[in-house]
């Protein structure tokens, strides 16, 4: 079972050197499923709000002025997405902001965390080269209703995140369930076993031995026993079966 935080962070600009982190959202995921737990924190920062940031978020310094700094809040963090995997969009950006930031409160060893940092956008632009592959545009790419985001904000957009990267690494959990097919000499595609037969071949049967089958048989009769299986009966059932 994987334990995975998405997250994201909203800054006051865009040098990680300079500028500082004044929100964080973060989003659990368990088992490839959204859990619902999260974490929202806005911080108050010790420098002014870019106004090219601030009409980004729509974050003001005025607005922060009631909130912890974030030296306050980095324990509360750190225990939120404390053995998990990290996901997120661009990682490089907000991995810089937050070693910057534990850089500056005396705790540079705290980030990045021991475990894994999956970049959300390298793995797009690896799915989707030569695309567009902004937050925005995966959304959009995979049926991701981000209506409500008329500003960026970091629990929202972790939010967003989530499902865009469900759908984004998807594939590698489908199960395609259909027959295998061949050509056959016409041309036409058939069932493998279909070829095989016209061809004079006949896929081959497992063959088990006496110590298996009596242990397969004890357990189909102990589930039957329990009324929670069909299959002897409908073994017994079949006039066609094999002795």
């Amino acid at each position: 079972m994987l334990r995975e935080i998405v997250l994201d962070t909203e800054t006051t600009g865009l040098d990680a050197a300079s500028d500082e982190i004044i929100e964080i959202g973060c989003v659990e995921v368990y088992d490839r499923r959204v859990t619902g737990r999260t974490y929202h924190q806005y911080i108050r920062p010790q420098g002014r709000i870019s106004a090219g940031a601030e009409a980004v978020h729509g974050l003001s310094n005025e607005m922060l002025a009631s909130q912890p700094r974030f030296a306050e809040i980095a324990d509360a963090f750190l225990e939120f997405v404390a053995d998990a995997q990290i996901v997120i969009h661009n990682a490089e950006f907000d991995s810089g902001f937050l070693a910057s930031e534990f850089a500056r409160i005396g705790r540079a060893a705290d980030w990045p965390p021991a475990g894994p940092i999956v970049d959300s956008l390298l793995l797009a632009r690896g799915k989707h080269p030569g695309q567009r592959n902004s937050l925005d545009a995966l959304c959009k790419r995979y049926e991701v209703d981000n209506s409500g985001r008329d500003l960026h904000g970091a629990l929202l957009d972790s939010e967003l995140l989530a499902e865009v990267y469900l759908r984004l690494t998807g594939g590698q959990n489908e199960i395609d369930l259909a027959a295998p097919t061949l050509t056959d000499a016409t041309g036409v595609q058939r069932s493998v076993a279909s070829v095989l037969e016209r061809a004079g071949a006949r896929p081959a049967h497992a063959i088990i031995g006496d110590e298996a089958a009596a242990a397969h048989a004890a357990f189909l009769e102990r589930l039957r026993a329990a009324g929670e299986c069909l299959w002897p009966q409908q073994e017994d059932a079949d006039p066609n079966r094999a002795a």
